[in-house]
């Protein structure tokens, strides 16, 4: 396995501040990135753009990073795209004052936190490869503008984990937190019907916080998980299936993974959606914390919700610019 010692985990946070900050240099000529809804693929300049597209929304931009992780990037023979084989991982939020539309969202004029999850491969202090997870539809929620049915959970700014540890910038000894999270999403893939708790929760915390983005919102504990999240979901989505990961990284009592869940809408409505029938995919990174037991004691959960909807055939960003003055003036 490929090492990330203390000095390069130092320089990747650095060449991720210079990025925040406007520096294009931190952005290798060939770069590519993935990011979320409305954003799509990206090339060098438009990860750029990106960058001052938001900068120009928050002119008081700040990157706060919650968690940092690094390591080598396990082998997955799901994932059939190019995938670094070392990498970093980055939970956080952009904060600052929202001055000017991001993404169609109207400024609010106040402080507004932007939560991220992301993926890079840094080489020679320039990113080469992202995938970007941007909490869109909750920045829509903060500025008053979401078009959409609200989250079961709670919406919530993501808190770093307790404790105050998520920022590993030294190599850990490897305490098996990847291997224990494989575990648990092999029962959870496995799962086709049938009564909830049949899926194992032996992994989890009995009072664990799952911390979810997009319209899915935290909640509190194994009971609180099936009701505002495993439930509404697995109704939906009964053959929800994992579709491999563009990370896997374990860093101490840390440990992270992001790719895609296969799902068929063929069950009951999901976030007000009536069943569509359809095949989708959906873009998700787990951020996971263990207890000194071993247990998972928080789980962040980055989405996009947006995506997800759109492959519904509800297009968010229209209705939300209709919401927000602008409808559309023709078919």
């Amino acid at each position: 396995m490929i090492p990330y010692p203390a000095a390069d985990r130092h320089a990747a946070l650095a060449t991720l501040e210079r990025l925040t900050r406007g520096d294009d240099t931190a952005v290798a000529s060939d770069a590519q990135a993935e990011a979320g809804a409305p954003f799509s693929q990206l090339d060098a300049a438009g990860v750029v753009d990106l960058f001052a597209q938001l900068r120009r929304a928050l002119p008081d931009l700040e990157r706060r990073d919650d968690i940092f992780l690094a390591g080598a990037n396990h082998e997955d023979d799901s994932w059939t795209e190019p995938r670094p084989e070392r990498i970093v991982a980055c939970c956080g939020s952009y904060v600052g004052t929202f001055r000017e539309p991001f993404a169609g969202i109207p400024p609010t004029g106040g402080v507004v936190s932007l939560n991220y999850g992301e993926a890079h491969a840094i080489e020679d202090g320039r990113v080469r490869a992202s995938w970007l997870v941007w909490d869109i539809a909750q920045l829509m929620m903060q500025a008053g503008v979401w078009p959409m049915s609200p989250p079961l959970g709670a919406p919530f700014h993501w808190p770093a984990p307790r404790g105050g540890e998520g920022v590993r910038l030294t190599p850990a000894e490897e305490v098996g937190s990847l291997d224990r999270v494989l575990d648990m999403h092999a029962g959870l893939n496995g799962f086709r019907g049938g009564d909830i708790t049949s899926i194992p929760m032996h992994h989890w915390h009995p009072d664990f916080m799952y911390w979810a983005g997009g319209n899915i919102g935290a909640c509190r504990g194994v009971s609180g998980f099936r009701a505002h999240h495993q439930i509404p979901y697995r109704r939906a989505f009964p053959q929800a299936q994992g579709a491999g990961h563009f990370i896997r990284v374990s860093d101490g009592p840390f440990a992270v993974t992001g790719g895609d869940v296969e799902v068929v809408h063929t069950g009951a409505d999901y976030m007000g959606i009536a069943p569509t029938g359809r095949t989708l995919r959906f873009r998700v990174m787990d951020f996971y914390r263990f207890d000194a037991d071993g247990l998972i004691a928080e789980n962040w959960l980055p989405n996009d919700t947006i995506g997800l909807m759109g492959q519904m055939g509800v297009d968010v960003m229209g209705r939300m610019a209709h919401r927000a003055g602008a409808p559309r003036t023709n078919l």
